[in-house]
Order: structure tokens, then C-alpha cells, then sequence
């Protein structure tokens, strides 16, 4: 265990539609051949872990321009942001600077969670990544192929890249780096051992909100990479719980969110 604390910083809102966070959600029958749409809000949050061996930002968040043509205008129709600020002014009311951050943990890159890379542009601070995940990146920003939410002006920079290699991978005391493909192909998953909390994973996108853990409802297709993937890092992270009493957070839940704010 270690004697490591977490800050939560929230980021804004996303409001989209039920069926991309929970498939299937909302369905039509003969009945009810139209059902209305039901559109869902869920928090942008980041993390800085104050850690014995450095100050880590997990994630950075959306780019305070994705409203203003950063985001390509049909994904911010689908996924709307509001309260977008600087990553900068957010880390303010926490408490931090920029300069205090040693270590930037990107779950993924996708363009809600690697927005504010832009503040470590020509900086020496480590940006730890998963080798599949920044390679899909480039792949799906550079390409007609690939995935649709990733944007490179989020990550194509002059930015310190710290790969990650391996499945699982310890980089600091009593916190490992999990992959977690299926959402994307290079998710990262951290496990933290805490003295006060126990053991905590940051499962980010593996899980959108609760339902999709606890319940097991997959995300809705256009938010998965792959299925199959992402069902075996379901299993990984319900043996992860039950072998070490782990509580799991999900990225974009609210509840979650005010756990994380209220110290666990």
C-alpha cells in the first residue's frame, strides 16, 4: 500500500444520446415504433494523484476550443461539451500549476480525454501511453481508416511520449498500468494500492458509466473498437475485484465522480 491521495477535477459535461453509452438502451416495437430519444449528461474529469514519487495528472480532458471547430462539427452535434475551460484554469482552482505536474497518465486519446496535452507541448514531462494506443491514433487521425474521435491536434505535438510496452506494467510504487483494449485498442487501466482506500482501479472508458460495469451492458457500437475485447477486460476487471476487494471507477459517471470528490 501507499500513501497517495487523489484529486478530482472536473472537466464539463457531455450530453449524447443513451444508446452510443449503453447498447440497445432504446429500442422501437410495434407498439412503440418511435421512441423518443433519450438523451443522457455525464461528467469530463481528471485526476492528479499526489503520489511519494511525483504529482500525476490522469488525463487531460477536451481542448477548450472543441465547440469552436477543435471537435469536427458532427462529433460535437453527438457529443456535446459544455462548461469547456483550460486545462490550465481548472488545475488552478485546484490548487496546482502545470509546472507541478511530474507525470501526465492518457488513458487513451481520444479527443475528451487528450485535449489539454497542448499545455506539456515542448515540456520535458513524461506523457505515459500505451504503444496500441498511439499508433491507433496516429492511424485513425492520419487515415481514412481507423476510429472517428480522435482529432491530432490533440497529440500530434512536441510532447515527452512515455510508452508503454506490456499488458501490465508498474512504473510506481504500488501503481500499475492495466490494458484494457476494447474501447480503443491501447485503454489504460491503473490499479492503485492506497493506504486509506485500498485498492482502487481507474477503469476510464472500459466502463462509460455504472451500467456498463455492473450490469455488463456494452457500450453502444460506435464507442467500441472491439467487443469481444472489451468483454475479456470486463472479466479481468470483475476478477481484479474480487480477488483484492477492488473498488472499480467508471470515466464519464457521475456518482463516481462524487466518490472520487469525496475522498473514497
Amino acid at each position: 500500500m501507499v500513501d497517495a491521495s487523489i484529486t478530482a477535477i472536473d472537466r464539463g459535461t457531455i450530453t449524447a444520446d443513451v444508446n452510443n453509452i449503453i447498447e440497445g438502451h432504446t429500442i422501437g416495437t410495434a407498439a412503440d415504433p418511435n421512441p423518443d430519444t433519450a438523451m443522457v449528461d455525464g461528467p469530463v474529469y481528471n485526476l492528479v494523484i499526489d503520489h511519494p514519487e511525483g504529482t500525476i495528472l490522469w488525463d487531460t480532458g477536451s481542448h477548450p476550443d472543441a465547440d469552436s471547430g477543435h471537435w469536427p462539427a458532427e462529433l460535437y452535434a453527438a457529443f456535446e461539451h459544455t462548461g469547456l475551460r483550460p486545462i490550465e484554469d481548472d488545475l488552478d482552482d485546484a490548487g496546482y500549476d502545470v509546472a507541478d505536474i511530474d507525470y501526465v497518465i492518457q488513458t487513451h486519446l481520444h479527443l475528451d480525454h487528450a485535449g489539454g496535452l497542448y499545455a506539456f507541448e515542448g515540456t520535458e514531462t513524461p506523457i505515459f501511453v500505451h504503444e496500441a494506443e498511439l499508433k491507433y491514433a496516429y492511424y485513425s487521425a492520419k487515415t481514412d481508416a481507423g476510429g472517428d474521435a480522435y482529432v491530432a491536434g490533440d497529440f500530434d505535438r512536441d510532447l515527452n511520449w512515455t510508452v508503454v510496452h506490456r499488458d501490465r506494467e508498474r512504473r510506481f510504487e504500488e501503481l500499475e498500468f492495466v490494458r484494457l483494449p476494447g474501447h480503443t485498442p491501447g485503454l489504460l487501466g491503473v490499479r492503485l494500492d492506497l493506504d486509506d482506500a485500498g485498492t482502487v482501479i481507474l477503469a476510464g472508458d472500459q466502463a462509460y458509466v455504472r451500467a456498463n460495469y455492473d450490469e455488463e451492458h456494452p457500450m453502444g457500437g460506435s464507442l467500441l473498437w472491439s467487443k469481444r475485447a472489451w468483454y475479456e477486460s470486463l472479466r479481468l476487471l470483475k476478477d481484479e475485484e474480487r480477488r483484492h476487494d477492488a473498488r472499480i471507477v467508471c470515466g464519464h459517471d457521475g456518482d463516481d465522480l462524487d466518490a472520487l470528490r469525496s475522498g473514497l
